[in-house]
This record gives C-alpha cells, structure tokens and sequence, in this order.
C-alpha cells in the first residue's frame, strides 16, 4: 500500500457544478446536515465517483455538490468511523471535503485491525464484494466447482476475488488484459484467468454450464453470458454496470437449471448487514494485497478521468 505523505488539504474540497468539478477552499455548508461529527481523513474513487466528477446526471442528483461515496474518519471522541450509501456523494455532501455532520445512525465502527487508510482502500468497494461474497456464501458450496468473477481488475472484483479464495473457494478471474492483470490476480488467489472476450459477445441463450457461481460487476452482455454458463442450482451476484445497464438474457438459466440472480445494494444496506459485511473483511481482507495508490485532492480529478478510461486498476485512496 502506498502511504506516501502526500501533507494536509484541509482546506480545500471537490466542489461538482454544472460548469464541472474543481478544487475549491472548504465551505461550512459542504458539512450538510445530522446529530454527529465526522472529521474526514479519508475518502476514495469508486467508478460512481468517477460518473459524479464528470458530471454524470444518472450520479449526481444535485448541483453544486461535494462529491465522494466513501468517507472515512474519527468522532469526536476519536473512534474511527466509516460511512457510505444514503445518498452521500449523490445528493447530499460527500467524502472529498475534511467535515460531515450526518446521523449517527448511518455510521459503522471501522474494526480494529484496520487503519484509515486501509479501511478507505477497502471503501465501498470492498464492502460490496464482502456483501457479494456473503450472498453467495448461502447458497454455493465450496466444493462444486468454480466461482467467477468479472471486472477481475477493479475495486469490487480484485477484493471478490481474494475474499472469495480465502474462504476456500476456486476463483476464476475474468479481465480484459490477461497478459498485464494475470500474475497479479493469481497472487490474489485465482486458481484461473480468463480473457473477457470469452463473455463479450451474443452468446447461447443457455451454454455448457462451466462456473457454480458467480460475483458479476459488469452487466450487460458480459453478465448474460455468465448466467448461461451457470451450473444447476447456482448463484449470480449483480452489482455493477460498467458495460451497461441492459441485460440481455433469456429466462432458460433460470427455469432450466434454477439459476439465481441475487441483487447487492450497496447503498441502502441495513445497518446489521453492514457490520455484517465489515466483519467478514476483517476476517478474510488481505490489506496489504489490495493494489492501492494514494492521492490528495488536488489529484482526485485527473484520476477519476483515468478511472472511466479504463487506465486504473484496484483502489485509489484519496487523503484529504
């Protein structure tokens, strides 16, 4: 993990107009409204960060406003917090300014074994794959075989990725660079690494079954394609939609094989599976495997353009 001192911008925050995104000095209204203090040291850049920062109405339900679904910090009591969903980097206030005043009933203690850095790499991102992982835990045995994960490279699939092989089960890795990202996700724990282009194209509305499961980030045709692939009585998780928001599937995978398709809303969780979800990390969560680059805010733009440009793998961590 990089930790390299990038120095305080305390006074600065990611300010999203209509004109655009840009670094500006820190406003009292960027703290928005509740009954408790988070004095922000952390935050990150999710692929909906990188969708607010451009703009991106389908994010951004509000102008001017702070983006940044992830924001880690301390009460002031000093215990570490973390708080993501509701809204936040949406259409309230997010991450990427030094203060927020939210409900505490939003907040989730942060374990122990994590720093704030660490815990802002893991982030969102990491969350919805413990989410994933803990869906699928219910319903795929270890031993029936092996479990695919897409977007293999990014933040929610490189950390679905080594949860997944952690807890015992066979991962193949699916990405669109084997040659560059293949090492790498084998070090994470896949067994095997599969080129993109296998689940790209209009596939058979029902394939031979290779997969018992699967943590799905792409949608799309990549996820149809993946449903059709799926062993009797298998699970599918969905939580991303990086190659699109349609599915074009057919219902065979389903009534045929029984497939299912579990939904994972990172956003509205109840607050037990949050501290669910935060425990499974603490449990499973190599910090140190997680391939991190730090910046400050006054980088947080650029990489976010990066980011949709496809040019940036695992996490970013931003330090205010």
């Amino acid at each position: 993990m990089d930790n390299t001192d990038l120095g305080k911008q305390n006074d600065n925050s990611i300010l999203v107009t209509e004109d655009g995104a840009q670094l500006v000095e820190t406003r009292e209204e960027f703290a928005g409204e509740g009954d408790t203090d988070i004095h922000i040291s952390h935050s990150s850049i999710n692929y909906k960060d990188a969708m607010a920062l451009a703009g991106n109405r389908g994010v951004v339900r509000t102008f001017p406003l702070v983006p940044g679904i992830d924001a880690v910090g301390t009460l002031d009591d000093g215990t570490l917090v973390t708080v993501n969903g509701h809204g936040i980097g949406e259409r309230r206030h997010g991450g990427y300014t030094p203060h927020m005043r939210i409900d505490g009933s939003l907040i989730t203690k942060v374990p122990e074994r994590f720093s704030a850095a660490e815990a802002a790499a893991i982030g969102t991102a990491g969350y919805t794959a413990a989410l994933s992982v803990a869906a699928l835990e219910e319903g795929v045995d270890k031993q029936a075989g092996p479990v695919l994960v897409t977007g293999a490279t990014g933040g929610v699939g490189s950390i679905a990725v080594q949860l997944l092989a952690a807890r015992g089960y066979e991962v193949a890795a699916v990405t669109g660079r084997v040659e560059e990202h293949g090492a790498w996700l084998r070090e994470l724990g896949a067994a095997d690494v599969i080129d993109r282009a296998e689940f790209e194209g209009e596939g058979k509305p029902l394939a031979k079954a290779r997969f018992a499961g699967a943590v799905d980030t792409v949608g799309s045709q990549v996820l149809a394609n993946v449903l059709s692939q799926i062993e009797w009585g298998g699970s599918v998780t969905a939580c991303g939609m990086a190659a699109g928001a349609d599915l074009p599937a057919t219902v065979m995978p389903f009534i045929l094989r029984g497939v299912r398709l579990l939904g994972i809303n990172s956003v509205d969780t109840p607050r037990e599976l949050r501290e669910q979800a935060w425990a499974l990390l603490a449990e499973s969560v190599d910090t140190d495997a997680i391939r991190t680059e730090t910046v400050g805010l006054d980088g947080v733009i650029e990489a976010g353009a990066e980011l949709l440009d496809g040019k940036r793998s695992g996490r970013t961590v931003v330090e205010l």
